[in-house]
């Protein structure tokens, strides 16, 4: 079987289309994670703000304990993803 030499460089560039649109979504996929994380971890620093402005200093430090503890675990995640692409 003979295989035109133009189809085969077509074929090979195809997959190599495909496999960089699996990484380039898996990318998009783990950057909007992570955004989201962060939002979430603004939002609440935000309600301890709020907290704090109005003189409940339990709930402050619930909601800064909360955000740290989210942040840290984030940090933890991207080390970890880091970790397995090497």
């Amino acid at each position: 079987m003979k295989f035109n030499t133009a189809a085969l460089v077509a074929v090979s560039a195809a997959a190599l289309s495909l496999a960089a649109c699996s990484e380039s979504v898996e990318e998009a996929q783990e950057d909007l994670a992570e955004q989201q994380g962060e939002s979430a971890e603004d939002l609440l620093e935000e309600q301890a703000d709020l907290a704090e402005a109005q003189g409940n200093e339990a709930q402050e430090e619930a909601l800064d304990a909360e955000a740290d503890a989210m942040g840290e675990a984030g940090d933890q995640a991207e080390d970890m993803v880091e970790e397995e692409a090497m």
